[in-house]
């Protein structure tokens, strides 16, 4: 399959699609029947509703472990930051944190990850230290081990459990180890055997301390895109809520081309929305295209594209940073102009670009949206919308894979 392609869903994909559509039923059928009445004051009333109970969703990951395991790090490297920038938390060979301590991602910041106090002290009681750091406010817990699980953890996680909440073993420092082993036995080293042993180390002292049958996910901080990252990523896809699930996806880091799908699959779904607000809301001429758009919505979803696809400046130093390459080299292979400042006029420009293909796309507009597109997409306002939406988002997600791929052309 040739790059390009990567980025046509396949039927696979569009189930995916329809998981990250993060609307009930009764919520289409207010709007359905409010355009069928021409109240489109109700409809983009109710469809902004459920705009903003996306943007106001939160998400609290909290991070434990014994001191020395490499939570913060963990932290920092979900969150895309290496450990000695600004805004990481504080990493050291002694435990560093005191108390639950919050880290909002740089571009979510209604996602936040927090590094609580490590756990394995002599008068560590599970009861207690989930009482101290206020279990109530996380959404679930990534349980971080480097050698192996003890019994404080399966303590901890067994009252997390009791509690209602979900709990995730990860075993970190992956990369140490099999570092280690490469040194001491070069000629019969394996990696593959390795991370099998490991695991199934991990999981015999999980078993020894009556925890049966828990996954262990091998992570390695500064390797984060390698070993089972991306089946910690698709469990948690399966067992969070689908708003809790939106948010998780959109602040991820772009480490893999499959989240580079699924987060256009995710800012897709919301496209028919926003083309039926932008087109109610604020009139706005375009000599030559008959539209109606409100372009400060339109500004600020361009934006979040941008930055959950990791186009904007400092996520593009960043990566070439951690790719050691020129940051010049990575944007060449940039072609939409979103990458740049998003402007009103780049917006408008955008629009009346966009007028023409959407009569062309006005059918295919009308069996795709959830609404019965009769209405919805009765005129050229909402097509055009809909269609430059969708043009852009194409544009910055393929942009996305190409510079993923050109910053590890050597591992893709």
């Amino acid at each position: 399959m040739a790059m390009q392609d990567q980025f046509i869903p396949s039927n696979e994909e569009e189930d995916i699609f329809k998981d990250y559509d993060v609307i009930t039923n009764e919520d289409i059928e207010q709007i359905k029947d409010a355009l069928e009445e021409g109240r489109m004051d109700k409809a983009i009333s109710k469809i902004m509703e459920n705009l903003q109970a996306l943007e106001d969703i939160c998400l609290n990951i909290a991070v434990t472990g014994e001191s020395g395991s490499g939570k913060s790090s963990f932290v920092n490297a979900i969150r895309g930051l290496g450990d000695e920038e600004t805004g990481s938390a504080p990493t050291g060979v002694v435990e560093t944190t005191e108390k639950p301590t919050p880290y909002p991602h740089p571009k979510h910041p209604n996602v936040t990850l927090w590094d609580l106090p490590g756990i394995g002290t002599p008068t560590f009681r599970a009861s207690t230290y989930l009482k101290q750091v206020q279990f109530s406010r996380y959404d679930f817990f990534i349980l971080i081990a480097s050698e192996r699980f003890k019994a404080s953890h399966v303590q901890l996680a067994q009252e997390i459990c009791h509690l209602g909440k979900q709990f995730y073993f990860v075993r970190s420092k992956v990369d140490l180890e099999l570092e280690a082993s490469r040194k001491r036995r070069p000629q019969t080293y394996n990696e593959e055997a390795i991370l099998g042993q490991m695991r199934e180390n991990c999981q015999k002292c999980l078993r020894a301390e009556n925890m049966h049958n828990s996954r262990v996910f091998l992570l390695s901080n500064w390797e984060i895109k390698k070993y089972d990252f991306e089946m910690l990523e698709e469990t948690l896809e399966k067992e969070l809520p689908s708003h809790k699930r939106h948010a998780f996806l959109l602040a991820l880091p772009n480490i893999s081309l499959a989240i580079l799908q699924k987060k256009k699959l995710a800012l897709q779904r919301e496209i028919w929305k926003l083309s039926i607000v932008s087109a109610g809301a604020a009139a706005i001429p375009i000599p030559g295209v008959g539209v109606i758009c409100d372009v400060t919505i339109l500004i600020k979803y361009l934006t979040k594209y941008r930055n959950s696809f990791g186009l904007d400046e400092e996520s593009l130093a960043r990566l070439a940073k951690k790719a050691n390459k020129p940051v010049e080299e990575i944007k060449e292979v940039i072609k939409s102009p979103l990458a740049k400042e998003i402007s009103r006029d780049l917006v408008l420009k955008l629009l009346t670009k966009a007028g023409g293909g959407a009569l062309m796309f006005m059918e295919y507009f009308v069996s795709t949206i959830p609404i019965f597109g009769s209405v919805a997409a009765g005129g050229i306002s909402f097509g055009t919308t809909y269609y430059m939406l969708k043009s852009c988002l194409d544009e910055v997600s393929h942009d996305a894979q190409s510079v993923f791929i050109k910053a590890y052309e050597s591992e893709v």
